[in-house]
């Protein structure tokens, strides 16, 4: 039994030497180099060319080594019927909670603001806001956003969630199903996007639900490009329903030259770095499953197919 990491970043020799370090027995390749496809039994991938997997004619799961997974589920010649699992680790959550928090703080303050200033020379104080100020909202009260919302209360901000199903954090008001999401969205100054691409979140973030946040709203996309609709955010910019934006996931990454964000003055962007898997963080999971695989016990983090995560 083998697996294969693949991938199309720099990252595969990097991923296949924290795996034999923390497993010397394992077998392990790289998409790259020359390998027994027909004793490939796990694919370690992220954001692998579509197509790839096909060539593995005897695999039996797919793993994400990061916590999204629609990249696989958007492959549609990757094998199916195969159990795919993901990454589940409180690095990665603790990562983007502490980038998301960096976001709300630099809003508060006007640091995007003064960094514009800066460039044009431009000495110009403005009023700025506190904690009690604002209500933050979080789509997605999954791994990540529940760990958000634990840290944004603790801070002291008040704090509600809006999820599929009925979710219960402490001190975190708490919304679900399509009764409860006009009533989070007129309610939130902040909104932080982190819920999981499927097809019924894609494009979620558009004109219809822009227009239901209170006139003045910021909002904050740690989750995927796609669940924005970019023109539709230019729109509520440009006509002052949102105060900005701090982007940091995109419909093409890199974002393209051309694309108006990167010159918009309410936009702040960041290269889809907010939270990055950390191999010794992550290796110890990638393990037990490949062991559970090879003794037929169950695997950890199974992603539901019906949900899309």
């Amino acid at each position: 039994m083998a697996l294969v990491i693949c991938r199309q970043d720099t990252k595969i020799e990097q991923w296949k030497k924290a795996l034999k370090t923390a497993a010397p027995d394992m077998e392990v390749y790289s998409c790259l180099e020359d390998h027994p496809k027909e004793k490939v039994k796990m694919a370690l991938v992220w954001k692998h060319r579509p197509g790839s997997l096909k060539q593995y004619s005897n695999l039996e799961c797919i793993a994400s080594s990061g916590a999204g997974v629609d990249f696989i589920f958007e492959d549609s010649e990757a094998p199916k019927n195969l159990p795919i699992t993901r990454v589940i680790d409180p690095i990665l959550a603790g990562d983007m909670a502490e980038h998301v928090m960096a976001l709300v703080f630099a809003y508060l303050k006007n640091l995007n603001q003064y960094k514009l200033d800066q460039t044009q020379k431009n000495w110009n104080p403005r009023a700025y806001a506190r904690i009690k100020d604002f209500t933050i909202g979080i789509l997605g009260l999954g791994t990540l956003g529940s760990v958000l919302a634990k840290d944004l209360v603790h801070v002291g901000f008040r704090v509600q969630g809006w999820s599929q199903s009925q979710k219960s954090i402490r001190s975190v008001k708490a919304f679900c199903g399509k009764t409860g999401l006009d009533a989070f969205l007129a309610t939130t100054d902040i909104l932080v996007c982190l819920l999981p691409l499927t097809p019924n979140t894609k494009g979620i973030l558009n004109k219809e639900l822009l227009g239901k946040l209170p006139k003045g709203s910021y909002l904050i996309n740690v989750a995927r490009g796609g669940h924005l609709i970019d023109k539709e955010l230019l729109a509520a910019l440009d006509t002052n329903h949102l105060k900005g934006a701090a982007l940091d996931v995109f419909h093409e990454e890199p974002l393209g030259e051309g694309h108006p964000f990167w010159s918009h003055p309410k936009v702040h962007i960041s290269p889809h770095c907010a939270s990055v898997s950390d191999t010794d963080s992550v290796v110890p999971q990638i393990v037990e499953n490949y062991r559970n695989l090879m003794s037929g016990k169950l695997l950890q983090n199974i992603v539901s197919m019906d949900r899309g995560y």
